[in-house]
């Protein structure tokens, strides 16, 4: 049997361990809470002080960074990137190749589409077809 971590150096030369997801095995970091129930897929990495809730699915390739909020039965599409101190709401989708910039907050139900950029601290509400609602 394999080992269970992998040991990466970050941008500032400090080493972070990262576990294997049960469900997945997408990199998890020491200090990351991911509920048993949720999927993080080959690829995808969370960094460390990251939260996802239970049946929150993560795709292949998501970069998700430090502290990060992944609320219940969201969906992050392949290749996505969520920034610091973001917050996915409920049951969100979150389309392949879009930006959550730092501190953004998507709404719960909310379904954002593919390639789309969300500014830092930006907030983000759509109806059930992707059409944003006024603030």
């Amino acid at each position: 049997m394999g080992k269970n971590y992998v040991d990466i150096e970050n941008d500032r030369g400090e080493m972070l361990r990262y576990r294997k997801h049960v469900n997945g095995r997408g990199l998890v970091a020491h200090g990351a809470k991911v509920h048993p129930s949720a999927i993080v897929e080959a690829g995808a990495y969370v960094e460390p002080g990251v939260q996802i809730a239970a049946g929150a699915h993560v795709g292949r390739g998501v970069w998700v960074e430090s502290d990060a909020v992944i609320g219940p039965d969201a969906e992050i599409a392949p290749h996505a990137h969520i920034g610091p101190r973001a917050a996915i709401g409920p049951r969100a989708k979150i389309g392949v190749r879009t930006q959550v910039g730092s501190e953004a907050r998507v709404a719960g139900g909310s379904l954002i589409g593919d390639d789309e950029t969300i500014a830092d601290g930006e907030r983000v509400a759509t109806d059930r077809r992707g059409l944003r609602l006024a603030a």
